[in-house]
């Protein structure tokens, strides 16, 4: 038995809107993965901490409050610090073309960006998550 996709689709910070976190997690349920999301105003700390509960994966983080670059950055931390590089970090929202390359020297595997479809994302999950060089993950 394979171990299925666990990714955990998170709001940092004081953002309040989530309608694009949900439309990415019911696209990622839909599509055989597994999604534990967080839901609103979780700290860094706590999406490492469920994502470590959760064997998960992955962690999406969803932002439109412009504090990107700090949150992304905080979560990097996090995962450093609990010894979890291995976890994928992706992420979407609100975010400039200028402030990726940012993101992405953090150890951001991949920003989604407003237009892009959910079958894109999904395709971009099942390519480039693992599960299997995952040691956080225990066995099915």
């Amino acid at each position: 038995m394979t171990t299925p996709l666990r990714i955990v689709i998170a709001k940092p910070g004081l953002d309040g809107h989530d309608r694009g976190a949900k439309v990415v997690a019911r696209a990622l349920r839909d599509a055989g993965i597994e999604v534990i999301y967080t839901g609103l105003h979780q700290t860094p700390q706590q999406i490492v901490d469920t994502a470590l509960q959760e064997d998960a994966h992955g962690i999406g983080l969803s932002v439109l409050s412009g504090a990107h670059l700090t949150l992304f950055e905080e979560v990097t931390s996090a995962l450093r610090r609990a010894e979890a590089t291995d976890i994928t970090l992706f992420g979407g929202g609100i975010i400039p073309e200028a402030d990726i390359p940012a993101l992405r020297a953090l150890g951001t595997a991949a920003v989604f960006t407003p237009g892009v479809a959910t079958s894109d994302i999904v395709a971009w999950i099942k390519s480039h998550v693992s599960c299997s060089d995952n040691p956080h993950v225990r066995p099915a």
